[in-house]
């Protein structure tokens, strides 16, 4: 009940109003306690002390005649009213032991006690101490003191305080009644008071409790324009810029999921134990494992040690490479974390296998430029220095015949150069090609005539079916004719003598031809034809070069069958024969179609 600060504060307010009330109320009663006392010491002195000498002359005197306590009795009664003498307070003479002789009161002396003053007044000294703790006042006067000072008399004036007694509880009973009308009213004023502070105080602990449930919708209401209403808009702007900052991190946190869920790299995070804590799922792709609570870096990572921050150096990570599922990856080790409890090591891992691919395909592309250029090159320098060191001694024939050689090597290099640039040209998107209107069958009907002399003089039949009349088509005919060439160019070389090659061309379907070409040469192992389309690849180069090949031609045709939206697939059987498809669609635009 009390742990809340309503119930404080009332509480504290009713404590401090009653704590000022009771130090008022015994300030009060100890102030007129206080009061009596010192007016009964000035009622006694103004007679009985020097300021008062001539009443003391006279009771002097009074004392050394006869009958000196009668005498005394009756000067003291001229003094009654001035000594404020009542039923309360009293005055009678003692003797110079203290004995009672006579008084005002008759019943005081007989339970008349010694007290201090009377004990002083016996030594012939006045006994005026009083204390406001004791419950009597008193005033002993000696009387006609001898040498040795012992008096004859005392006059003793005594008060009971049953006047300061009921007086005082008479204030202490108002004192009573205005603490009980005071706590009421305090403790109506406090709980208004307290209730006034803690009910902004309760609304935002509710509007925080809100917060804290990710409840940003409502706000608190300023009710004073105070420190609390202060408190309250300071609040409210903290609340609003938590909700932006709230929604800025959940954004970026669902960027970086995407990111992480979506990116092709793979990202691992180790804490410095190397427990897994997050994996996206690249990461499960590239290393052929799956996301396990319990999982550690050493089943994500089989067979390599967890790096620690030392091994980092200056740089701040560690890349190694390593092959997983016939992948190479590149895997870079960056710590991360300043506190102890925070550090940890995020592994990010990177698929380089095509990369390694492209490498090797690079450095065995410079490779067979350099080869396929230097054979013909070493040819044309050797006749031609043969030339020049017999000069005008070789028969006219031979002249001829090495300079058809140096001839041909030279038309071989150009070739190779002409291929290189298409395929340049093809790789960085500069290739020219004019999308034209063309009849497809008188295109085919060409290649055909231009390729049968060819066949003819390497004794093998060369036969053309058209099996469906075909349609006219856009495209860059020059471009596909080049690919009908050499696709017969290669069925030419690789069939032997007396061979059969068949060129045939019908319709796929309404928007799409189909065109194949079919030798039955020497066919092609199986293990090479998914390399065939590669650049410079030859299954048996040593046959391919006698051929005059450079192992550019299927590729060059591939590049402009794609350029074209087309296919071309190969289909082979060692020692049986080899076909090859080309579909090539018929409803592409043409250029004038294209800028319209």
């Amino acid at each position: 009940m009390f742990r809340s600060l309503h119930m404080k504060l009332a509480l504290i307010l009713i404590l401090l109003i009653v704590s000022v009330m009771a130090v008022v109320g015994t300030f009060l009663v100890n102030s007129v306690g206080n009061y009596y006392l010192e007016d009964f010491q000035t009622r006694v002195e103004s007679v009985m002390t020097e300021n008062g000498s001539e009443t003391l002359r006279s009771l002097e005197k009074a004392a050394r005649g006869e009958n000196g306590p009668e005498q005394i009795m009756s000067i003291l009664a001229a003094y009654e009213s001035q000594l404020g003498i009542d039923n309360y307070r009293n005055y009678c003479v003692l003797d110079e032991n203290g004995t009672f002789l006579t008084g005002y009161n008759e019943a005081l002396g007989q339970d008349l006690a010694r007290t201090p003053n009377i004990l002083t007044a016996m030594t012939g000294q006045a006994g005026g101490e009083n204390s406001s703790v004791e419950s009597y006042m008193d005033y002993a006067i000696p009387l006609d003191c001898s040498e040795s000072g012992t008096p004859r008399y005392i006059v003793y004036i005594v008060d009971d305080k049953r006047e300061i007694r009921a007086l005082s509880w008479s204030f202490f009973g108002i004192v009573l009644k205005a603490m009980t009308f005071g706590l009421l009213v305090a403790v109506l004023l406090s709980f208004l008071l307290s209730k006034t502070i803690t009910t902004p105080i309760e609304n935002i602990r509710t509007r925080a409790q809100m917060v804290a449930a990710g409840d940003f919708s409502h706000r608190v209401d300023i009710q004073s324009n105070d420190e609390i209403g202060e408190l309250t808009a300071t609040f409210n702007e903290m609340a609003d810029r938590l909700h932006d900052t709230l929604e800025e991190v959940a954004g970026e946190r669902d960027k970086l999921n995407t990111i992480f869920l979506h990116m092709t790299d793979g990202v691992a995070a180790f804490t410095a134990d190397g427990k897994l804590i997050h994996m996206n799922p690249a990461t499960e792709s590239l290393l052929g494992v799956a996301f396990r609570e319990d999982a550690r870096f050493e089943d994500v990572f089989v067979g390599v040690s967890m790096p620690n921050e030392d091994m980092a150096g200056e740089q701040g990570f560690i890349q190694t490479e390593i092959s997983r599922t016939g992948r190479t990856l590149a895997v870079l080790f960056a710590p991360y974390g300043t506190n102890e409890s925070e550090k940890g090591i995020i592994a990010v891992i990177h698929d380089i296998t095509e990369q390694r691919k492209l490498d090797d395909a690079r450095r065995e592309f410079v490779a067979n430029v350099s080869h396929e250029l230097r054979t013909p090159l070493t040819n044309i320098k050797s006749y031609t220095e043969t030339l020049i060191d017999a000069a005008g001694e070789l028969p006219a024939e031979t002249e001829v015949r090495f300079l058809s050689v140096i001839g041909n090597e030279a038309d071989r290099m150009t070739r190779i150069v002409k291929d290189l640039l298409t395929l340049s040209k093809l790789d960085y998107g500069r290739m020219d090609l004019h999308f034209r209107r063309f009849s497809m069958q008188d295109m085919l009907e060409s290649v055909y005539a231009a390729m049968l002399l060819a066949a003819e003089g390497s004794g093998q039949t060369l036969a053309l079916d058209l099996r469906d009349p075909m349609p006219d088509m856009n495209g860059d005919r020059e471009r596909l004719e080049q690919v009908v060439i050499n696709v017969l160019s290669n069925a030419v070389k690789y069939t032997p003598s007396g061979g059969h090659i068949k060129l045939t061309a019908m319709r796929r379907d309404d928007r799409h031809v189909t065109i194949q070409v079919t030798d039955d040469g020497m066919g092609i192992p199986e293990a090479d034809i998914p390399r065939l389309f590669e650049r410079f690849y030859r299954v048996d180069k040593a046959r391919s070069r006698a051929k005059g090949g450079s192992g550019l031609g299927l590729a060059i045709a591939k590049e402009m069958v794609e350029a074209h939206r087309g296919t071309i697939y190969l289909e082979s059987e060692l020692d049986v024969g080899t076909t090859v498809t080309i579909i090539l669609p018929t409803n592409l635009p043409a250029d004038d179609e294209k800028k319209l």
